[in-house]
């Protein structure tokens, strides 16, 4: 008989459940209240209750547990010297959407070596996530497969969709079940579209195709998340984080129901995929605030312990510490200087009311 199955599959390797990996890395009640807590605070500022700026901070990816840590112990120094105008969550992002091929990310190939152990990829991230929570940084990471948030969304404080991956149903059936504020970027081309339609489609219940947590396919019924939001990260057509470009985009949020309020992501194409220009866009939303205009709730920076990025080539013991292997990077010291003074012009010119 001709083989018609699995003709392009090289091997298929079982997966520990999630069930598993959860009772080697567990959920501590002290961990879970700092979760449950700063899920709220993020709550808070989406709808405009708490108006502090949300800064979502960290590496495009994390490949080093070791540098990661150390970041998050800087950053919740600096959190804690700035939380009353701002609140600071950490990028830990473990996977990479391609736009071809490349290192998908820590869960995919943790050794950076293309042996694609995700098993202890998975371990790597659940691990590392608590750490950063037992710090008390909340983290925010991208949905990139629809397996992997069995894994580790219950250490989520905030979560995103890709520019890549927005207009998929897939994803958007997945962010309809997620328990953290979700947000969908608009696409490569600059679109804000299928972002909008994303975040509809994710307010919904859904039905699909996932996994329980003894990792048994199963029909996962979800019943819709409220907490989805805009990310503006321009795009083809150029970047999109001026004052007239929000106004718009608040717009068309409010035309069809949604919340008006949006993250302006510094890096990608609104900063020419020139790490060095994210100031740029930074200082222009903090501006706009300062002059009254609260459309932006938030600010993500791609920063690193030290500026740039690297390739990954050979062998990974060679690689630089601290810096990217991914898009490049603002360096730490930069990131400090933008968080302290813009703390102390938004500390000069209004009165925040906190989620503390």
């Amino acid at each position: 008989m001709h083989r018609t199955h699995n003709i392009n599959i090289k091997s298929i390797r079982p997966l520990s459940s999630p069930k598993d990996i959860l009772a080697e890395y567990p959920l501590t009640e002290d961990v879970a209240q700092h979760v449950v807590l700063r899920r709220e605070e993020v709550c808070r500022i989406l709808s405009g209750d708490d108006t502090r700026l949300l800064v979502v901070v960290g590496p495009c990816s994390i490949h080093d547990p070791e540098s990661c840590l150390e970041y998050a112990r800087r950053l919740k120094d600096l959190a804690s010297q700035v939380a009353d105008r701002m609140m600071l969550v950490m990028r830990v992002y473990f996977e990479k959407p391609r736009t071809t091929v490349g290192w998908k990310g820590l869960i995919n190939d943790p050794h950076l070596n293309d042996t694609f152990d995700i098993e202890t990829g998975l371990r790597h991230a659940r691990k590392l996530l608590l750490e950063v929570n037992q710090l008390g940084i909340p983290a925010a990471t991208e949905m990139l497969e629809p397996i992997t948030p069995q894994y580790i969304a219950d250490l989520l404080t905030l979560a995103s969709i890709g520019a890549r991956t927005t207009e998929s149903p897939t994803h958007r059936q997945m962010a309809s079940g997620l328990s953290m504020p979700i947000g969908f970027k608009n696409g490569t081309d600059g679109e804000l579209q299928i972002a909008i339609d994303a975040m509809q489609a994710a307010r919904h219940p859904h039905a699909f195709v996932g996994i329980n947590d003894e990792g048994r396919t199963s029909i996962v019924q979800t019943s819709g998340n409220p907490w989805g939001h805009l990310i503006l990260r321009g795009g083809r057509s150029g970047t999109n984080y001026s004052a007239d470009q929000l106004q718009k985009a608040k717009e068309r949020l409010q035309a069809v129901g949604l919340s008006p309020r949006v993250l302006v992501d510094c890096s990608h194409a609104n900063s020419n995929k020139d790490f060095r220009k994210q100031s740029i866009a930074w200082q222009d939303v903090v501006r706009q605030r300062l002059q009254g205009d609260d459309a932006a709730i938030g600010l993500m920076l791609e920063s690193h312990l030290h500026e740039g990025a690297q390739k990954l080539e050979g062998d990974p013991a060679k690689l630089k510490y601290g810096v990217s292997i991914t898009d490049g990077c603002i360096g730490w010291e930069e990131t400090r200087d933008l968080i302290l003074t813009s703390h102390e012009q938004l500390a000069a010119t209004s009165v925040s009311t906190t989620g503390a």
